[in-house]
């Protein structure tokens, strides 16, 4: 399962990078890609435990950018 969420107040390039990385060592995950550009993530996982990956991706991404919001 393929899906794609807005990011609010992503500060930096490098920021996104740490995102990026650190949601790929998410077990389940296949892919993913941060976008400071754009201020996006599109994420690819297994679609029985995606919620559940989802709430590992927010703590992930909390630790890199506290300020930064994902829409779900």
């Amino acid at each position: 399962m393929k899906k794609k969420f807005k990011l609010q107040d992503l500060d930096c390039a490098n920021c996104a990078a740490k995102m990026e990385d650190g949601i790929k060592k998410i077990p389940g995950v296949h892919d993913a890609s941060v976008s400071f550009m754009m201020q996006k993530m599109t994420i690819e996982a297994d679609e029985d435990q995606f919620d559940e990956i989802m709430k590992q991706v927010v703590a992930c991404c909390a630790k890199v950018e506290p300020d930064c919001k994902i829409l779900l």
